[in-house]
């Protein structure tokens, strides 16, 4: 994915008091940080922000952490909080890393929801390994998950979602919940929070695709 460089993207995010950008002493000590021992719930690939923000502010009685690898991304998140000032969710931080890297941030069983929203197709099949819901990632997310949490996936992109779900044959994973057209079902959507990108495609009339997986 090629994204256009934004000048001094780099040293905003690394000096950034809500950006952690080496795991440093973690995993472990985020009730530290947060100064609470509230669920921990992350999104991976986060993009500009706007989902984690708008869960942060909805539900300030879990901690959410988002990650992602670009700064150029990252500084639109972090922008937009500091507009909004005292206003600003203070149950909410980020990790500038690549996701390959998580069990370096997370202790095992700390987690207790992962979410994936709209993430990087890599469309060609000899980069499959580099797909977040391809099985060397789930193998991952099997470690830092906690007992009873588990890993929400949204896009729009069939082929990546057709790929998802043939993946979890075979393993331990199960589907609590699956849909191939989400903005048609009203009961999965009372609690819909929407990404840029999610608004911006079924806006379009492209059907959104998710599933929820425990173990």
């Amino acid at each position: 994915m090629r994204l256009r460089n934004i000048p001094g993207a780099r040293e905003f995010v690394a000096a950034h008091p809500l950006v952690i950008t080496d795991s440093g002493e973690l995993p472990g000590p985020w009730k530290d940080i947060f100064g609470n021992d509230y669920p921990i719930h992350i999104e991976i690939g986060m993009g500009k922000g706007r989902f984690i923000i708008d869960m942060a502010v909805r539900d300030p009685n879990v901690n959410y952490i988002g990650i992602d690898r670009y700064e150029s991304v990252m500084i639109k998140a972090l922008q937009k909080l500091d507009k909004m000032g005292d206003t600003a969710p203070e149950n909410l931080r980020f990790i500038r890393m690549d996701a390959v890297d998580i069990e370096e941030f997370f202790k095992e069983g700390e987690v207790d929801r992962i979410y994936l929203n709209f993430s990087d197709p890599w469309p060609k099949e000899r980069h499959s390994k580099r797909r977040l819901q391809s099985r060397e990632y789930l193998q991952r997310y099997d470690k830092i998950l906690s007992r009873d949490g588990h890993v929400e996936f949204k896009t729009d992109n069939a082929a990546l979602f057709e790929f998802a779900v043939r993946e979890l044959e075979g393993t331990h994973w199960k589907l609590k919940y699956i849909s191939r057209d989400l903005h048609s079902d009203p009961e999965a959507m009372k609690n819909n929070v929407m990404t840029e990108y999610e608004e911006k495609f079924s806006a379009r009339g492209q059907k959104i695709c998710k599933y929820v997986i425990y173990r």
